[in-house]
């Protein structure tokens, strides 16, 4: 893709995952990239892999920030622009997920996902913008999830926040078209993720075995949904899915919501009935 040589690109959650992949590919295609999160270990150690990647030529840099922190954010933004002499491309691709049922989650979770995953895409774009609309062109991608517009058993803090994603990407596009900006909406599936590992620690044995034995859980690498997000960006797509059993889910959920809520529901039952008996399971169930 020689569209991103020489394209400067700054990415929130850059340290690991989907967005160190990211950071590493776009190193490989010639771009300038900064990357943020908020541990500086890591943060450091995502750096030195970019950085081997990398020509002596492309700038690279990394800056702490905390998303849920504006004038944290602002300052990281600050920085970068100043550190990659401009800005081509933003992804905003913090968030991270956490597992349980509704009425047993603390009501901190239902309002760290909002934080985090919803405001905190908020936050970035809103630091980068007057940037981009001064220079009248730019790509954002603000990463979101397949549950963002589809529910799920265990997500409902987590499905809740990456739905608001998506109405934030839909109205942004439709402002920014005068200003020749363009925005992508990508929806991961089930990425291998060091947030993902954690996420698994806690999750609820129904949970498991509605994911792991549904068999409408493909689950990617962080760099095959790297390779495809970018693609998507370059192309200038609204939406972007990673595979095709993504790309049937969507089609499903859009045009035929109600065979999908049948077909999601006899799943979960079936989930019931492998883990009957487990102390999860609420009384009655």
């Amino acid at each position: 893709m020689d569209w991103y040589r020489g394209k400067r690109v700054f990415i929130a959650g850059g340290s690991a995952g989907i967005g160190l992949g990211l950071a590493k590919d776009l190193a490989a295609l010639g771009a300038d990239v900064f990357i943020a999160a908020r541990g500086r270990a890591r943060l450091d150690a995502a750096l030195k892999q970019v950085r081997e990647i990398a020509s002596t030529s492309q700038r690279t840099g990394a800056v702490t920030l905390d998303v849920t922190d504006r004038p944290s954010v602002h300052d990281a933004a600050r920085k970068a622009i100043e550190g990659l002499g401009g800005l081509d491309v933003l992804i905003a691709n913090s968030g991270y997920a956490h597992t349980g049922w509704v009425h047993e989650m603390p009501d901190s979770v239902f309002e760290d996902m909002i934080q985090v995953n919803y405001l905190g895409h908020v936050n970035v774009v809103r630091a980068f913008l007057p940037h981009m609309m001064k220079q009248k062109s730019g790509n954002i991608c603000l990463v979101s999830s397949m549950l963002g517009f589809f529910g799920a058993f265990g997500y409902s803090a987590y499905s809740a926040s990456k739905y608001a994603v998506r109405g934030f990407a839909e109205s942004l596009r439709h402002e920014l078209l005068p200003h020749g900006i363009k925005v992508t909406l990508s929806y991961p599936p089930t990425t291998e993720t060091p947030g993902l590992e954690k996420e698994n620690q806690i999750k609820p044995k129904a949970v498991w075995s509605y994911e792991s034995e549904s068999g409408f859980n493909k689950v990617y690498t962080a760099e095959q949904v790297a390779q495809s997000m970018l693609k998507a960006i370059a192309q200038g797509k609204f939406e972007h899915l990673c595979g095709l059993d993504s790309k049937f889910m969507r089609l499903l959920f859009r045009h035929f919501p109600g065979l999908s809520r049948w077909i999601n529901d006899g799943e979960l039952r079936k989930a019931f009935k492998r883990v009957e008996g487990s102390k999860e399971l609420p009384a009655g169930r």
